[in-house]
């Protein structure tokens, strides 16, 4: 769910601690609250809106340890009080996934691309962010590009731009970015 992405079940293995085994996975998905698939040999999974729904509520009704100090007592409050709020204005999936654009576009640019500092098309990126609204992406993009360490360049063979190309540019200084390239910082 805090990842905001398709998440390789390796990934889930290594960095959460999580192995979903299909005696594990095939209820959440029949229950319609992961997707699932398989890209190669590799499964990858993906939660949907009704998945962030059930974590939500189990999380809210979930009772601390009697050992958990004031600040995670305090969170737990405060989930108590946000979750309902947000879920009774239908805003509580949107919620959870607006949060880390730029994490995210970090993300699918490594992920699309071969490492740090290689040239990738916004064209590409932008299709694999979530269905996140291109004014919030433009000026995301804009903020990570003042921190000096993302990069937008147009392409210089205009021959070559496709219809994607011209779609997925940022204006810049009256010039269309076709190119994206992010620093190792």
């Amino acid at each position: 769910m805090l990842a905001n992405r398709e998440v390789p079940n390796v990934e889930l293995k290594e960095t959460y601690k999580i192995s979903l085994v299909p005696k594990d996975r095939e209820p959440v998905n029949r229950d319609k609250l992961l997707e699932t698939w398989k890209e190669g040999r590799r499964f990858v999974h993906k939660i949907t809106d009704k998945g962030i729904d059930w974590c939500m509520t189990h999380l809210v009704e979930s009772e601390l340890p009697s050992r958990v100090g004031p600040q995670a007592r305090v969170n737990q409050e405060l989930l108590r009080r946000m979750v309902p709020f947000l879920r009774e204005r239908g805003l509580l999936a949107e919620a959870i996934r607006s949060r880390g654009l730029q994490e995210l576009i970090r993300q699918v640019y490594l992920e699309l691309g071969d490492g740090f500092q290689d040239w990738v098309r916004l064209a590409r990126i932008r299709p694999r962010l979530n269905g996140a609204d291109r004014d919030e992406v433009d000026e995301t993009l804009l903020k990570m590009v003042k921190t000096g360490t993302t990069h937008l360049v147009p392409d210089s063979n205009r021959k070559m731009l496709t219809e994607e190309d011209h779609a997925a540019a940022i204006r810049i200084g009256g010039e269309d970015k076709h190119l994206m390239a992010i620093e190792e910082s």
